[in-house]
Formats: structure tokens, sequence, C-alpha cells
């Protein structure tokens, strides 16, 4: 996918992906991609604040395509929506070159404790 990752903290984490390489046969950016980045965001974004010995995993995301990216990179921007013991909310707000909302992103995950036991 090419993902790579800027900038990573608990309030905001940021990406970029290329279009090449990620578009539907029409040429423009595969909605699923855009998908894709938002969720490696916001999930990597709720493990960072489950911290040790805690794993955040995903039960439910959405995403609404206003634009559709045909060259170059796409960035995605992540912002907690709430940061809850249990649950985590994420907005992923993804643009083109030109600053440009494509996408706009929103996850859920869930936080569960690690048992140490086999």
């Amino acid at each position: 996918m090419g993902i790579e990752f800027l900038e990573f903290t608990i309030e905001r984490a940021v990406a970029t992906m290329p279009v090449e390489g990620n578009t539907q046969p029409a040429g423009l950016m595969h909605g699923g991609a855009y998908v894709v980045l938002g969720e490696s965001l916001g999930s990597m974004a709720a493990n960072l604040h489950a911290g040790p010995g805690r794993l955040a995993v995903g039960i439910e995301i959405n995403a609404t395509h206003t634009r559709s990216a045909t060259s170059g990179l796409v960035t995605g921007v992540c912002t907690p929506i709430h940061l809850g013991r249990t649950l985590t909310t994420h907005e992923i707000a993804i643009t083109d070159d030109q600053g440009r909302r494509c996408s706009t992103i929103r996850i859920t995950n869930l936080i569960k404790r690690l048992d140490a036991r086999p």
C-alpha cells in the first residue's frame, strides 16, 4: 500500500499513501484504499492510547468519500474523538496534494486486556 507514517502521538497521527498502485480500473483512488489508510491510523493510535498489557481491536468503521484523488499522495490525519478505558473513537481526514478532503473515516476500537495465561 506504500503507507508512510510522518507523525504518531496519542493526540495526532499522520501518514501518507501514494495514489499510484492504489487505484480502481478507472484510475481513481480506490475507496477501499482510503479505508485501509484510515483503519491503519485509527487502530494504531488506539493501541498507543491503550498502553502495555492491553490491545485495541476495531469494532466499527465507516467512510464517506467526497473526492477522488488521481495522482500524487493522499495524507491521512487521525485525531481522537473519544479516548476511554474500554472504547476509543477516531476521525481520519484524508486529503489530496491540494489539501482537498477526499474521505472522512470514523473508527471505534474496543480496548481489551491481554491475558498472559495460555
